[in-house]
């Protein structure tokens, strides 16, 4: 339990890195490209993502769990084979996609709303042959616990975008050769990171050998997990293409259609999920918990670890509300450049709920063991989007997005708090804690945007965003805490029990 614990937190700290510059490098690459370049770049990578998804999802995964059994059995040569199989079916499948692409380019000029996408997407294509020789040598160092060196590639890949990235576009002078030179960043960062995970594969003792016998196997593992996040990743090529279409449809230009699309997904979306990245660790530390308590049937430990899990998503999304409402104008300017994004991202804020609690309930249902469940709820959600996003944008604009998203989202999540009160015997009530706190945001969000137009006058903005959120975020966890909506009280007991400890422990060790 222990090594687990080391392990999460080593995995957590490299994750938040991670995001944050992979947050901030899009925040550079919206500032550097522009709204219309950003838009053609997004549609692109929307396409890009599901290729990757198809050559980096499921077979990851499986070569994961095979190198862990074939490890402790000690059979290391035929783990070596699975490997190099493994490779040869991700080298197969990721060319096949290149050909299928290259060949019939021609007709994604009718998909995409602006043919300039065609051309980017065939820069970005090399980075799926890339991601396959880089998923197979990770998928394997996972296999062996080496989290350290997983950690490292992903932040080896993340560092190489930035670098790549700030090169290209230090001198672009037109908007297509912006949005081209932000591909090549990202092919050749693929590059990079496939040769660093092949050195350290071969590093830590990993082999190649013939590939026999595991052709099958793999293929039918890895073919159910694909299907399942290709069908969830397909999602966004879709939203990609239908929303500029429509936009134009509703008396937008091409030109402003991708411009207010690439405000929406590349500079409010990113704050939207915020939350989710920070509930995402608890989300990752609970399906082993949950799953040891399955395995020895401890119904109350998994009743209460769901309901505190829930309660915990609803309080870190509901935290960022107020802020983003109160302060979303400023945020945009501040970030972007661009009062466009921030106000979407004030009327956008409630969506946070509905992300986070898909989020943590999509896991707790993995642990259960019932994933394929939570892709049909995820489905049923995802009609409800798009037909949102085909009939909205003409009264509603790119509102339209936001409407559908939560839409979907809250539908899912509806559906998968049933299923798991069905599978855990128990009622989770929740309710009666989000429309708390759903109603402590509104004086919450008052409070900051009062404190943002006062500070705007005699303040600069950094400092104006870091004192009206942070007491924004004072302000309504003290509000929970008054409402009984948390116990702050017990927090502060066990915070200092825990410091007690520590010191305790290490006053012991000085003695020793």
């Amino acid at each position: 339990m222990k090594s687990l614990f080391k392990a999460v937190a080593l995995i957590t700290i490299f994750s938040v890195i991670t995001r944050a510059l992979g947050f901030f490098f899009r925040i550079y690459l919206s500032r550097v490209l522009g709204a219309e370049a950003l838009g053609l770049y997004q549609v692109s990578m929307s396409i890009f993502m599901v290729l990757l998804t198809i050559v980096s999802s499921g077979l990851p995964l499986v070569i994961s769990k095979l190198s862990a059994s074939l490890g402790a059995k000690g059979d290391r040569k035929a783990e070596h084979s699975m490997v190099a199989t493994a490779l040869i079916m991700g080298l197969i499948a990721s060319v096949t996609l290149c050909l299928v692409i290259l060949i019939f380019h021609n007709l994604l000029g009718f998909v995409f709303t602006d043919s300039r996408c065609v051309t980017i997407l065939l820069i970005l294509l090399p980075g799926v042959v890339f991601s396959a020789v880089y998923s197979t040598f990770r998928g394997s160092l996972w296999g062996h616990s080496n989290f350290f060196a997983v950690c490292i590639v992903e932040l080896f890949e993340q560092v190489a975008r930035i670098v790549l990235g700030v090169l290209f576009l230090a001198s672009v002078t037109t908007i297509m050769e912006g949005a081209m030179n932000a591909a090549w960043s990202m092919t050749i960062a693929c590059a990079l990171s496939a040769i660093f995970v092949t050195i350290l594969y071969f590093a830590y003792g990993g082999r190649l050998k013939k590939p026999k016998g595991y052709f099958k196997p793999l293929f039918k593992s890895s073919a159910v997990i694909t299907g399942v996040r290709v069908v969830s990743s397909l999602v966004q090529p879709v939203i990609a293409i239908i929303v500029p279409l429509r936009l134009v449809a509703a008396g937008y230009t091409s030109s402003q259609a991708l411009s207010i699309y690439g405000v929406a997904m590349g500079m409010t979306l990113p704050f939207v999920f915020i939350p989710s990245a920070l509930i995402g660790s608890l989300a990752m530390a609970l399906v082993p918990d949950i799953s040891t308590a399955v395995a020895k049937q401890d119904t109350g430990h998994i009743q209460n670890r769901v309901l505190s899990s829930l309660v915990f998503t609803v309080f870190i999304s509901c935290l960022f509300i107020p802020l983003y409402m109160g302060a979303g104008e400023n945020i945009g300017l501040f970030f972007y450049d661009n009062i466009q994004s921030g106000t979407l991202l004030a009327t956008s804020a409630w969506i946070v709920i509905p992300i986070g609690l898909t989020n943590i309930t999509s896991s707790i249902l993995n642990a259960l063991g019932l994933e394929g469940k939570s892709l049909r709820n995820y489905i049923v959600g995802a009609i409800f989007m798009l037909l949102s996003i085909w009939f909205l944008p003409k009264y509603i604009g790119i509102n339209a997005i936001v409407i559908g998203m939560g839409v979907c989202m809250a539908l899912a999540s509806f559906l998968n708090i049933r299923m798991i009160e069905k599978a855990t015997s128990s009622k989770l009530p929740i309710w009666k804690n989000l429309f708390l706190m759903l109603l402590l945001c509104l004086p919450v969000a008052a409070i900051v945007s009062f404190t943002t137009n006062i500070l705007s006058h005699f303040m600069p903005l950094f400092f104006n965003l870091a004192i009206s959120c942070s007491l924004g975020a004072v302000c309504f966890v003290l509000l929970c805490g008054v409402f009984g909506v948390i116990n702050i009280s017990t927090l502060w007991v066990t915070f200092k029990e825990k410091f007690k400890f520590k010191s305790t422990h290490k006053s012991k060790k000085i003695k020793t």
